[in-house]
């Protein structure tokens, strides 16, 4: 199995926290007076975001990586295709997995795709209403 040294390094660039879309979620929850903790490892699939107060845990998962469904960016790399698709099947069955097990401990679970955040009056609405936070 050939390994790409170039692509293995900018795979390994890739952020697992502190992203750019995460650190964006994080500053508009709290400009609406929400307070959390992060990446909390007592808890299934150790959320990006916990608001605990709501029982809530949030993901901001990048669509290349989580397979957001009918989204331009989830694409699939040329080599090695079937290592990919396996990966991302993983990837795909874990995070199933992880919202299953905090929903079944009466966590709610929220997923906020990497692509959602390019609108982000409509993703502030959004949050608005799950928080019921006042406009």
């Amino acid at each position: 199995m050939f390994v790409d040294p170039v692509r293995s390094k900018i795979m390994r660039a890739v952020p697992r926290k502190d992203s750019r879309p995460e650190l964006r979620i994080r500053k508009l929850l709290h400009s609406l007076g929400l307070r959390f903790r992060l990446h909390r490892r007592d808890l299934p699939g150790t959320p990006d975001i916990v608001l605990a107060r709501h029982k809530t845990a949030i993901f901001v998962h990048g669509c290349f990586w989580h397979r957001h469904e009918d989204c331009p960016k989830a694409t699939t790399p040329k080599d090695r295709a079937a290592f990919w698709r396996d990966k991302f099947d993983r990837n795909v069955e874990r995070d199933a997995r992880n919202s299953q097990l905090l929903e079944k401990a009466g966590w709610r679970v929220l997923t906020i795709w990497e692509c959602e955040i390019a609108a982000m009056d409509t993703l502030e609405k959004r949050l608005r209403r799950e928080f019921m936070c006042p406009s």
